[in-house]
């Protein structure tokens, strides 16, 4: 059974795989003051609740964007699963070819989710991730990354609006139906999801117009992918799990 582990600057995944098939998930807020025992502790004892016993979990692979996680997390692994886990960085095989001036600054979330898009769904083809951030990647179909745009995530932007303002309330985040919006609440919820919806139908149509290629796919993913993707077009494919399936496939190219 292999592990895999998303550490993103929210929130920390950790999903369970039989071959291709994810049979148990769970997260823990993203806090860097834990120790090795603490995780440790989570990690077994949340498998136990799910009848997995750490001896049935041969490998693990981390994908992380948090650095200052990483000593305790990995030396968690080591003590709790007797195990070295493969963590997704410079060196490891993952078929994506970086373009970047500097290939060292590319999140290894957004390799592992090219990785999985290109081979769930070929390419040419563009992945949007929502999550702390919005990101928009393009891979090309021999699988180079050519192009990678990030902007504000959702929880971040109606954050920063209900946060900075003194009479606007937080609220629930969702499609109010219409734009023809007559109080504050689905005023807020109009201009957050369309907002959202337009960026996206932006992006994706610059990114397709300037690549020049043809039959492009796009798949969303990340928390409120599905929500955004119910209001356009431009997204073709949602994968909750995209992520996590691109660690599980990059662990099997470096098994």
């Amino acid at each position: 059974m292999l592990l895999a582990i998303d550490v993103g600057n929210t929130n920390i995944k950790f999903a369970f795989f039989e071959g291709e098939k994810i049979i148990r998930t769970f997260r823990l807020t993203t806090q860097t003051e834990r120790t090795s025992d603490e995780f440790g502790m989570y990690i077994q004892g949340l498998s136990e609740d799910f009848g997995i016993k750490k001896e049935d979990i041969d490998g693990v692979v981390i994908s992380s964007v948090v650095p200052n996680v990483m000593h305790a997390l990995n030396n968690s692994i080591k003590k709790f699963l007797n195990l070295t886990p493969l963590i997704v960085g410079p060196g490891v095989k993952t078929g994506i070819k970086l373009v970047k001036t500097n290939p060292s600054e590319v999140g290894s979330d957004r390799i592992a989710d090219g990785v999985a898009a290109l081979n769930m769904y070929g390419g040419p083809v563009i992945v949007v991730d929502y999550g702390t951030a919005t990101k928009f990647d393009y891979f090309s179909a021999d699988g180079v990354f050519e192009s990678a745009v990030t902007c504000p995530g959702l929880i971040i932007s109606a954050r920063a609006l209900w946060g900075g303002t003194a009479r606007l309330p937080e609220i629930e985040i969702k499609d109010p139906g219409t734009i023809m919006a007559k109080d504050t609440i689905t005023s807020l919820q109009a201009g957050i999801m369309y907002g959202h919806i337009g960026e996206a139908e932006y992006i994706i149509n610059r990114l397709k117009a300037e690549s020049k290629e043809k039959n492009i796919k796009v798949v969303a993913t990340g928390g409120l992918s599905n929500i955004i993707a119910q209001g356009t077009d431009a997204i073709q494919f949602v994968e909750p799990d995209l992520l996590m399936h691109g660690l599980r496939i990059i662990y099997e190219k470096n098994k």
